[in-house]
């Protein structure tokens, strides 16, 4: 078999393997996790799984790094240059909620690194922090100081900022139980996501802008050129951040 044949074949074998322990390690944790059922799964010998990855730790901290690329590449492309600072942040707010909802495997990951980190265990934690969170925090820091600048903005504390997006869109799945049991509503219904995703978006317009017409209208444009993913049903967990 040529040479390239062999690598295509390897990478490819090696991307079925970590899309098996994506699903596996998120499913049951680092110490729950059955390498069996990872090859089973990809449909590899077991011993490629040592192969590619060492051990069980060295294939959870590449099933990690895998699954956070992609929300790297997500949420870095809100900061396109073609829009204002304002609007991207908007959009960034936008895919950090579509991430909760939809990317429900990295939710698991990054619940149990940060459990790991408050025990003192070690993991993954560092590696996310500098792949996944420190380019955000540093394109964020850079875009708030941008739209106040150019007086976009209003003149705030730019951390602020940042848990205001991302706080709301944590709080609201994390106390839907109980505003489902305080209002007798459906909060992972479909139409109520999408309805308190929009008014998510509205709010920061109205809030963040020195103009608010011009943030309202910042965030109808994100809203229609953003829609929401289509997931199947919404389920409760403890994992959002």
């Amino acid at each position: 078999m040529p040479t390239n044949d062999r690598q295509k074949r390897a990478a490819q074998t090696r991307t079925k393997i970590l899309r098996a322990a994506v699903r596996e390690f998120s499913s049951h944790g680092l110490s729950g996790a059955r390498t069996d059922a990872i090859a089973g799964e990809a449909r590899v010998n077991k011993a490629l799984l040592y192969y590619y990855f060492k051990n069980k730790k060295g294939l959870y901290a590449a099933a990690v790094e895998e699954v956070s690329g992609k929300v790297v590449g997500d949420a870095l492309a809100a900061f396109d240059l073609r829009f204002s600072a304002g609007e991207r942040l908007l959009r960034s707010a936008v895919i950090h909620f579509d991430r909760i909802l939809a990317q429900r495997e990295f939710q698991t990951l990054l619940q149990q690194e940060m459990v790991r980190l408050r025990s003192g265990g070690g993991g993954s934690a560092p590696l996310l922090f500098k792949t996944a969170f420190k380019p955000l925090l540093e394109k964020l820091h850079e875009t708030v100081d941008e739209g106040t600048r150019t007086g976009e903005l209003c003149e705030m504390d730019w951390l602020q900022v940042v848990y205001s997006m991302f706080g709301a869109n944590v709080f609201y799945f994390l106390s839907a139980p109980f505003t489902q049991l305080a209002f007798s509503i459906r909060p992972f219904d479909m139409d109520v996501l999408k309805s308190r995703r929009t008014a998510a978006v509205q709010f920061l317009g109205k809030a963040l802008f020195t103009d608010r017409a011009h943030g309202a209208r910042l965030a109808s444009r994100v809203l229609a050129d953003m829609p929401m993913p289509r997931v199947k049903e919404f389920k409760v967990r403890r994992n959002f951040s």
